[in-house]
């Protein structure tokens, strides 16, 4: 008779267990069809990625690098044709 209560127990720790389990493999198929449809929608909206995002502000800073540069180099041939007229 002492066995009925521990053995109660003991179906009730493995369906405790099994069930953690269960919910523990749920949550994991939830993670991922959450990303899967976070990933749609992002491209759905046409949102550019880091990396892609970083090469063209490089591309950016450098266009006004040359920009400002080639802006100077003006100003100079500028100032000295101002410079050769009579």
């Amino acid at each position: 008779m002492n066995q009925g209560p521990n053995r109660i127990l003991d179906d009730f720790a493995k369906l405790m267990t099994d069930a953690a389990g269960a919910v523990q493999g749920v949550g994991k198929e939830v993670e991922t069809a959450f990303k899967a449809q976070a990933e749609r929608w992002l491209n759905s909206m046409d949102i550019v990625k880091r990396e892609e995002f970083e090469a063209v502000r490089e591309m950016a800073v450098k266009a006004r690098e040359e920009n400002d540069a080639l802006s100077a180099r003006i100003a100079a041939l500028e100032a000295r044709i101002a410079s050769l007229k009579p």
